[in-house]
């Protein structure tokens, strides 16, 4: 009996990160990164604010089109390679100093990305459906930077990152880049994969060492303390919190004392703000 073709299944494409595998860096460079970094800092600043606005004025561009603004797309679709290069640069990866420029075919980070059409209810309640990536986001970012100082120690010492560190990070500046395009509309595609793919994953094959980003035990175990890290940094900062704000109240009524909820403070903040706040 005659039975119809099987629909072709559609592929939710997600933005993608390529970089090459962890190499030798300059240990002066290692050292010295935070304050290599100060003019970068600045310039992702300033690039931010202009990104807020343009993602403001997209927002309702989107509702009315279906799809972002053609200016829009064209500089967050510069942007957020931009903040990628930055980010991947000041966690260790790799040791190319990111140029002050937006195209740079030649740089060992690049960011791909394909605007297209978007669900105008879906524009419509952005904030709301990014908050849970942005908590995801928020900590494992957070539990990264509780030892950073340790993780810069090691790269220090062996003028390399590790692979398994390399694959545990690379996971968080994938996601994190996922997730700012999500939120400036630059994809439909909701965050996910943190825990990356399995090998052969991408239709074409391997592209670079985090296309597709295979993650080892190692590389899955270090995720995993980060989580449980910026968590632990999240409710830390949230008893801080309470405990300092209970004392100012003690100071200037002693015989009134207020018990407020936990509220989430530190490092772990950014996950209840959108992407664009914590560059």
């Amino acid at each position: 009996m005659w039975q119809a073709p099987p629909a072709p299944v559609s592929r939710e494409w997600l933005p993608v990160l390529d970089m090459p595998g962890p190499g030798a860096q300059n240990r002066w460079t290692v050292l010295l990164r935070l304050l290599l970094l100060i003019p970068q800092f600045v310039v992702v600043w300033v690039l931010s604010v202009v990104a807020f606005f343009v993602t403001v004025v997209g927002w309702f561009g989107a509702l009315v089109l279906g799809r972002l603004p053609g200016f829009a797309a064209d500089y967050l679709t510069a942007f957020v390679p931009y903040d990628t290069r930055v980010t991947a640069y000041l966690m260790l990866m790799h040791d190319r100093y990111p140029p002050f420029r937006f195209r740079t075919p030649e740089h060992p980070v690049q960011v791909e990305l394909r605007p297209g059409e978007l669900n105008r209810l879906a524009v419509l309640f952005r904030v709301v459906l990014v908050i849970p990536a942005a908590i995801v986001q928020g900590l494992v970012y957070a539990g990264w930077w509780m030892v950073s100082f340790v993780l810069w120690l090691v790269v220090l010492i062996l003028g390399r990152m590790p692979q398994p560190l390399f694959e545990a990070t690379a996971a968080i500046v994938r996601y994190r880049m996922r997730a700012t395009a999500y939120f400036v509309m630059l994809t439909s595609a909701y965050p996910k994969r943190l825990f990356g793919e399995e090998a052969g994953s991408e239709p074409d094959g391997p592209v670079s060492a985090t296309r597709p980003l295979v993650l080892g035990g190692g590389g899955r175990g270090l995720l995993v303390v980060f989580i449980v890290l910026g968590v632990v940094s999240w409710a830390t900062s949230s008893i801080t919190t309470t405990v300092t704000s209970d004392d100012d109240n003690d100071s200037t009524n002693p015989t009134q004392r207020v018990i407020a909820p936990l509220v989430p403070g530190g490092p772990a903040d950014g996950a209840l703000q959108s992407p664009l706040g914590q560059l």
